[in-house]
């Protein structure tokens, strides 16, 4: 009278099949693809823009903080803050912070505030017709007590 347990398979094809995993991978891969969509603008026209002003790679924007700094990449002496770097990374995640909040949340938050108003206004509108045929049956139910009441006064 043991119960036979899931395989592990069986539990792993379970996982997979739970729609949040499948919507979970799509997000990623849309993600991914996102990603560069916005690496692409970072570097072909916020980093040429700043090239107005200095250098067009924000990567070579640094600070030497010890020694004398020479040389570039694996060559490099001293200490340098890479600032440049967390910059352009700072503004691919704006723009990308950016780019998802109007394109994505705000419509969908409007979308749905929309909908829950829609049912808020259907379940309204049956809440006054339930109270209005309520009202109409009091008000026969008053009119035949009436008419009853005076029948038997007649009589």
């Amino acid at each position: 009278m043991s119960e036979k347990k899931p395989s592990v398979w069986e539990g792993f094809k379970a996982f997979l099949m739970r729609g949040n995993v499948v919507d979970l991978a799509v997000a990623v891969v849309i993600g991914a693809a996102f990603t560069n969509i916005v690496n692409s603008v970072v570097k072909g026209i916020i980093n040429p823009l700043v090239g107005t002003i200095g250098t067009k790679n924000l990567d070579t924007y640094n600070s030497c903080i010890k020694g004398p700094c020479t040389g570039v990449g694996d060559n490099a002496t001293g200490v340098r803050i890479l600032w440049g770097s967390v910059l352009g990374a700072t503004l691919t995640f704006v723009i990308t912070a950016t780019v998802v909040y109007f394109l994505m949340v705000l419509p969908m938050s409007k979308y749905l505030a929309r909908m829950e108003a829609r049912r808020k206004a259907k379940e309204g509108t049956q809440e006054v017709m339930e109270v209005t045929e309520l009202e109409v049956l009091k008000e026969i139910r008053d009119a035949l007590i009436a008419q009853r009441g005076s029948g038997h006064d007649g009589r």
